[in-house]
């Protein structure tokens, strides 16, 4: 019962009044801001080594934009490229992504480039380890997929995760982690020395809605010490490195949604979230990191 008290009354309390467990996270003052607009379904979170943010628009987007972290200022960076909506730049300095719309896995040069991957694949978000492994998810099919560098293609899990979404990499890289977005769970699988995963099981227990049965778990990130963040009905839930819930950050909009997490800024310590047509961010005590 504390423990439940305790996360409600985070969401419940103004932000000035989050001083529990929040204020290792938070920094009194500072609220979300946003930090671009215009779009129709923000999605594709992720960062380079500069700290400058990249996004798409699932829904009416041309490719993939970019938030610059020196200027702040927002750019279509690469086009021709509709319909992606997991992103993650990969060791090689490309982009890997999910390339929804045309039911395939890609990698993209900075040039946008395309090398095809994958096709035939419902996939939704991604994540690259620093030794060239990407990791996917197929939502409707409840499918995790592996890809190793050498471009073989492997199913890893099927049929235990309720509707598989966000998908991050323990600061470590040892462990993979996935949210559920018909479920409560993250689940995790340990990684091994050949990429292959082993011991996948529920992790985290994402806090509900009041009288639903899904957190609607999506987006997920790493910070630099290990913790876990994770988009879901109820705002931004963090998670420490041993998976218990540690508080959530109300969403930059009540009643609309957040879909997607990364850190930006040069720095790393903004947060930034997908809010449908914008990307809201704010300074945290926090930082993400490049991978």
């Amino acid at each position: 019962m504390k423990a439940a008290f305790f996360t409600f009354a985070l969401l419940a309390a103004p932000l000035a009044a989050q001083d529990t467990s929040l204020h290792e996270y938070l920094i009194e003052g500072e609220d979300w801001k946003e930090a671009a607009s215009g779009y129709e379904f923000t999605d594709g979170l992720c960062n380079d080594a500069a700290g400058n943010l990249y996004f798409t628009d699932v829904k009416a987007g041309k490719g993939i934009y970019k938030l610059d972290a020196a200027t702040g200022s927002t750019s279509l960076f690469l086009d021709n490229l509709p319909g992606i909506s997991g992103l993650h730049i990969g060791p090689d300095g490309r982009f890997y992504a999910c390339h929804n719309r045309e039911q395939r896995v890609i990698a993209i040069s900075m040039k946008g480039e395309v090398e095809v991957l994958v096709t035939g694949v419902k996939c939704n978000d991604l994540v690259v380890s620093k030794k060239g492994h990407v990791y996917f998810t197929e939502t409707p099919t409840q499918r995790v997929h592996w890809i190793t560098p050498d471009k073989k293609h492997a199913v890893a899990d099927e049929g235990r995760v309720v509707k598989p979404n966000g998908i991050t990499l323990s600061a470590d890289e040892a462990t993979l982690a996935v949210s559920e977005h018909g479920g409560k769970h993250v689940w995790a699988w340990q990684i091994q020395e050949d990429g292959s995963l082993t011991a996948g099981a529920p992790f985290m227990t994402m806090w509900l809605p009041v009288g639903k049965e899904a957190a609607a778990g999506d987006g997920s990130t790493t910070e630099s010490k290990g913790r876990y963040f994770v988009t879901t009905e109820l705002g931004v839930q963090i998670f420490d490195p041993a998976g218990r819930l540690a508080g959530i950050i109300r969403k930059p909009v009540a009643d609309g949604k957040v879909v997607s997490v990364g850190f930006g800024g040069k720095d790393h310590d903004i947060l930034y979230v997908a809010a449908g047509k914008s990307i809201y961010g704010r300074k945290v005590k926090v930082s993400g990191y490049f991978r």
